[in-house]
């Protein structure tokens, strides 16, 4: 299986319209055990309501209960999402310690009864949110959870990517970024999953420069982390 989720981080980049991006982030939840997923990309605005664009395959008995403005505010996981991006692993405790047992419990019919979910907060107010439920309990091996977790946040940094150009067209610029040779140099070894340490000693460089050459690549190409700025080093050509 890992090989297959693998193979999926890449070609969500290939989706050109919103059916092939859904097919894809279904493809890899289902892939990782899990029954439903949900892909959301959010644009806030300084004057008025912000925007949603999002992507599921929940059952469409549950879609008038879940467009409902009230849901989110309700909804412990959606508000934990909104702030943090820390991964949250949910379950029905996680809606009966915030008060909304009876949340939980109108959910769970439908087949959203525990899951994993996060979001990445990025630079203009734009966020992407990425959700995996299931009806059945989570693995009891906490080192299972963790694997999920893991692919779940790899996975999120190529979603998001595309979701930019599939789900909001209109604001995605055509990007002409200039990164220094040892800002791609930096990327480059990050890409082969090396550490800031092993990089250093690769080029000759102190640890902490080649953190700061990431967190620049990061800032100019737009991006959250250097794990987003290496996926979209690679949609851009950056590096290959």
């Amino acid at each position: 299986m890992e090989s297959m989720l693998q193979g999926e981080y890449i070609s969500v980049l290939d989706a050109k319209t919103k059916h092939e991006f859904e097919a894809h982030v279904v493809r890899f939840a289902q892939g990782l055990g899990f029954r439903t997923v949900t892909a959301m990309a959010v644009i806030d605005h300084v004057l008025g309501e912000p925007e949603f664009h999002c992507v599921d395959n929940g059952p469409a008995a549950y879609d008038a209960l879940a467009s409902d403005p009230a849901n989110g505010k309700r909804d412990p996981v959606m508000q934990h999402c909104k702030h943090k991006s820390v991964p949250i692993i949910w379950n029905q405790a996680t809606y009966v310690v915030a008060g909304e047992g009876n949340k939980w419990e109108e959910q769970a019919q439908y087949g959203y009864r525990c899951g994993i979910g996060l979001a990445m907060h990025l630079p203009k107010g734009r966020h992407f949110f990425l959700g995996v439920d299931r009806d059945q309990a989570l693995p009891a091996c906490p080192s299972e959870i963790t694997r999920m977790t893991a692919a779940l946040q790899l996975y999120a940094a190529y979603a998001q990517e595309a979701s930019t150009h599939v789900l909001l067209p209109s604001v995605a610029p055509q990007e002409t970024v200039a990164l220094t040779p040892r800002e791609l140099e930096t990327l480059r070894w990050a890409m082969e999953g090396k550490t800031a340490w092993e990089v250093g000693r690769i080029l000759g460089i102190a640890e902490d420069t080649v953190a700061r050459h990431a967190h620049s690549a990061a800032r100019k190409l737009g991006c959250s982390s250097k794990l987003h700025a290496v996926v979209k080093a690679l949609r851009l050509g950056l590096i290959q």
